[in-house]
């Protein structure tokens, strides 16, 4: 079972359910304000802020919030964000990306550095794990939006390179460089998406045991706590029977 997504779901299951959509939004929003500061502020001119917006949208961010942080971009307290990637290995050598927006480059390298430290990690050089993994698009839709054949019909016509259909839904992957475009060609016939987000996707996974599995979770729990790290990306597997145990304790 790959094992980020299924951690993260434990993760939601254990509560703080109010105060991680906060930050959530938080973090969306300022992914907002950086768009539109860096391009015009419509998303129908900025392919970066349209991907941002619809990223927002799919995740149930008020409409409010969203024309807030495009509005930001114009004040004079939008600050100036860099995009940074961090990368690095976790326990078991199991290979990790951080995506983080920063005001300040030697704080959020230093928290990310020191959480990688705490779990028996290290920190590497930009390039050093990110040829294990795949840039792409993915859009997900619940399995309401429509039978697989429709689906695959649809993200073929709008130029996705796959998609995978089960019972709980449906998972459309694309190059990155079309994910707005592809996105928007979905919501034109499938209708709004569950979620629309640039991925890391490994092309190489290293299996974990329990103990290894803990300190991963932990790890990328408290990289997603900080305030400037917008993503992270794993590439541990773990088998049924830890999953199991990880899920009832």
């Amino acid at each position: 079972m790959a094992g980020h997504s299924a951690f993260k779901n434990i993760m939601h299951k254990k509560g703080r359910a109010d105060a991680a959509r906060a930050k959530m939004f938080a973090k969306l929003g300022r992914e907002i304000t950086v768009s539109a500061k860096m391009g015009m502020p419509d998303p129908a001119m900025n392919p970066r802020l349209r991907l941002a917006v619809q990223a927002a949208r799919a995740e149930n961010m008020p409409k409010d919030n969203i024309e807030r942080a495009i509005k930001k971009a114009q004040g004079n307290d939008a600050g100036n964000y860099d995009a940074v990637r961090y990368e690095g290995y976790a326990p078991g050598g199991v290979a990790v990306i951080v995506e983080a927006l920063t005001d300040n480059r030697n704080r959020t390298g230093g928290a990310v550095r020191a959480a990688f430290t705490k779990f028996g990690g290290n920190l590497g050089s930009t390039g050093s794990v990110s040829h294990m993994f795949n840039h792409v698009g993915e859009i997900a839709y619940k399995a309401s939006a429509g039978s697989a054949e429709k689906v695959l019909e649809a993200a073929i016509e709008a130029g996705a390179d796959d998609v995978v259909s089960d019972e709980s839904g449906h998972v459309i992957v694309c190059p990155f460089d079309s994910l707005g475009t592809v996105a928007g060609a979905l919501e034109a016939s499938l209708g709004e998406a569950e979620s629309v987000k640039a991925v890391w996707k490994p092309n190489l996974s290293t299996s974990v045991d329990e103990d290894q599995a803990r300190s991963i979770m932990k790890l990328v729990a408290l990289l997603e706590d900080d305030d400037d790290v917008q993503t992270v990306f794993a590439n541990f597997e773990v088998s049924d029977e830890v999953m199991r145990k990880l899920t009832a304790a």
